[in-house]
Formats: structure tokens, C-alpha cells, sequence
């Protein structure tokens, strides 16, 4: 394993949805850190997940009831690939739009049946809970996003920015409030490790045929080695 002392682990998203092995994916995260957190030397805050918008969807899609137009959105959301965390969870999309037509009460029948599975699959629950929005170096040198940030906004004000402005990203030609670099884990367009002066892609395509990729980055956002699976 290259895990060194001192070394930190940023997960960019997008663990749930587009796939059939939703569950085992998961899995496989939370195995690996329970193997790195059995070392002395490595504390919790060290390995970081950050909420994709699979992930956002998904916590969503646990509080459809709150919608005002229920079917529309979760027609919206399995457009979005949300179809393989529903199936991953034991429910069926079809059940769920025949629930968003019955009322809140036939919707939380079937989304509490969703969170209930999603519960008893040990640590799913609680990696939904840890979920961050971004993430940066103690020195505020690398930030760590999602999708991207609107760089007309501060950080504070990104919201939805982090999942959907993937557009905006490739806008970002100076420093983005003071961060040397900022990191992205995926994009619609132009699939691959792409690093700029200012930006960093890492998205191989992964979940749509394309490998599994991982960068590491020193303090100053040079890339040191990439790893593909």
C-alpha cells in the first residue's frame, strides 16, 4: 500500500448509482478504511468522503414526501441513474412512481422501506450521515469538489454548485478564492484526467465503461502518481 504517514484520502462521489453493485461498492469503501484506520498512525478525519450527486439524489429521494411534485421528480431522478441505488436497496422504480401518485403517506411507505435496507447494510447508513460537501488541506492550498464550483460565488454560497456546475468548472482561469488548485471527481464531457493550472479533472468514466481512476497530489498540487483499475 503507498498510504504514508501524513497522507490523506478524498473520495469524490458519485459510490451510490449507475451500476448494478451499488451495495458491494460501498462495501468495498468501508472495508478499506476500517483497514486503514487499524494502523496506529492514521486518524478518522484523514479519509474523507464527499456527497456526488448520486448521492444527493439519493438522500432526496428518502424525502420525496416533502416534494410538491413527487412523480416528477423521481422521473427526473431514475433519468439521472438513481434506478440502481433503488434496485441496490431491494425496491422497485415502478412501485415508487405508482407511491408518488398515492399521496406522502404510500411515499413514505416506500422510501421508509428503502431506508430500513439501507440501515441494516452495516456502516451504509452512517457513510450517508459523514457525507461532506467539499473538502480542503489545512493550509487551503487544494480543494476537493464533487462536480465543481461556480467561481462567481464564494464557497459558503456554492449550494447545488458542488453536483451540477460542472459547466462552470472549465471557467475557472485564476486562482479560486485562494486555493491553488481545485480538484473534481466528475464531469459530463471529456472523461479523463485533465490538469490545469488552476483545475484538476479525475474522472476515467467510471460506471459508464470507463476505468477507476486515483491521483495523488503532493501539498502544491503536483500530480505524483496516477492508478487505474
Amino acid at each position: 500500500m503507498r498510504f504514508r504517514t501524513g497522507d490523506q484520502i478524498v473520495y469524490l462521489g458519485n459510490y451510490f448509482g449507475c451500476g448494478a453493485e451499488v451495495r458491494r461498492a460501498v462495501d468495498d469503501l468501508l472495508i478499506f478504511r476500517r483497514s486503514l484506520l487499524a494502523r496506529t498512525d492514521v486518524p478518522c478525519e484523514d479519509i474523507v468522503y464527499l456527497r456526488g450527486a448520486q448521492e444527493e439524489m439519493w438522500r432526496k429521494l428518502l424525502q420525496l414526501h416533502l416534494a410538491p411534485n413527487p412523480r416528477e421528480v423521481l422521473e427526473w431522478m431514475l433519468d439521472q441513474g438513481v434506478d440502481a441505488t433503488i434496485t441496490a436497496y431491494g425496491g422497485h422504480p415502478q412501485e415508487g412512481l405508482l407511491a408518488a401518485q398515492g399521496g406522502a403517506t404510500a411515499i413514505t411507505r416506500w422510501t421508509g422501506t428503502l431506508r430500513a435496507v439501507l440501515n441494516a447494510s452495516d456502516g451504509h447508513g452512517q457513510l450517508m450521515s459523514i457525507l461532506r460537501h467539499a473538502a480542503y488541506t489545512d493550509d487551503k492550498g487544494l480543494l476537493f469538489v464533487h462536480a465543481g464550483v461556480d467561481p462567481s460565488r464564494p464557497l459558503s454560497a456554492q449550494s447545488d454548485s458542488f453536483w451540477w456546475s460542472s459547466n462552470t468548472f472549465s471557467r475557472i482561469d485564476a486562482s479560486y478564492a485562494g486555493f491553488r488548485r481545485v480538484v473534481r471527481g466528475f464531469t459530463r464531457q471529456d472523461k479523463g484526467v485533465q490538469v490545469g493550472l488552476y483545475t484538476a479533472t479525475v474522472d476515467a468514466g467510471c460506471g459508464f465503461g470507463g476505468p477507476l481512476v486515483a491521483v495523488c497530489f503532493d501539498a502544491d498540487g503536483k500530480v505524483i502518481s496516477t492508478i487505474e483499475a
